[in-house]
């Protein structure tokens, strides 16, 4: 089967609402991550992504304009010696907090379900990347509602040993715009990579919806010696 194409992916969802792509590079030296976040309101669109420490945080851009930040206003990316953990909530510090107890990430995630965010009940999406001693591995996963009913939780982790070079995974929130709006299904998306930060942090915000892109989030992680490169963009400067 051919990769997916991640632009062409997200330049035919107007929402596909918050991302995570993990993979290496075509060169086989970096292991990438990045994470983006979309909204439809004003109080989801009122966000910037700032660095803090090894990771980012959300901020409110217009801090009068922020109504409720217990969804949004969280640390999408923590970093707890060598591993790098990405996710589209709070659930990041669940699984910081459950690793640094020597918790498996699938472990550290048993204590949250999905977001309470009626109708939507928007999926927990988290990633892990794992980088030490030239090797790298990394897992991904999504904690759902089942088909939309709150009352049975779906869980699902998978896990990529051997990641091979020029490849990806994306997975994100939405199948598409809708009301309520769609949870995610299957596995995380195959796709293609690029060597390049810059040209391929460009490519992804080129690619989401122009009214409802909010922030993105890029890091190349060298295998070999560990140095990182970050790019973030924000709609709102």
């Amino acid at each position: 089967m051919d990769l997916l194409s991640i632009e062409q992916e997200l330049k035919r969802n107007s929402y596909p609402g918050r991302g995570i792509v993990i993979g290496k590079s075509p060169d086989g030296k970096k292991a990438i991550t990045a994470y983006f976040i979309m909204g439809r309101s004003e109080n989801s669109r009122n966000r910037i992504f700032v660095e803090e420490g090894h990771g980012i945080r959300t901020e409110a851009f217009d801090p009068s304009k922020l109504t409720d930040p217990s969804l949004i206003i969280y640390a999408p990316v923590r970093v707890l010696g060598n591993k790098i953990i990405v996710t589209n909530g709070d659930q990041t510090d669940t699984i910081y907090e459950g690793m640094d107890k020597q918790l498996t990430f699938e472990q550290s995630l048993r204590s949250r379900t999905y977001e309470p965010d009626e109708p939507n009940y928007t999926p927990r999406i988290s990633g892990i990347l794992h980088v030490e001693k030239s090797s790298f591995n990394f897992a991904m996963s999504i904690l759902k509602s089942d088909n939309g009913n709150p009352d049975s939780v779906n869980r699902f982790t998978y896990a990529y040993e051997t990641p091979i070079a020029g490849e990806g995974r994306f997975i994100h929130t939405y199948m598409e715009d809708g009301n309520p709006l769609p949870s995610f299904e299957g596995e995380p998306k195959r796709i293609g990579m690029k060597d390049d930060i810059i040209a391929f942090a460009n490519m992804l915000w080129d690619s989401l919806h122009e009214e409802n892109k909010v922030s993105l989030f890029v890091r190349y992680i060298d295998i070999e010696t560990g140095c990182i490169e970050t790019k973030i963009l924000n709609k709102n400067q």
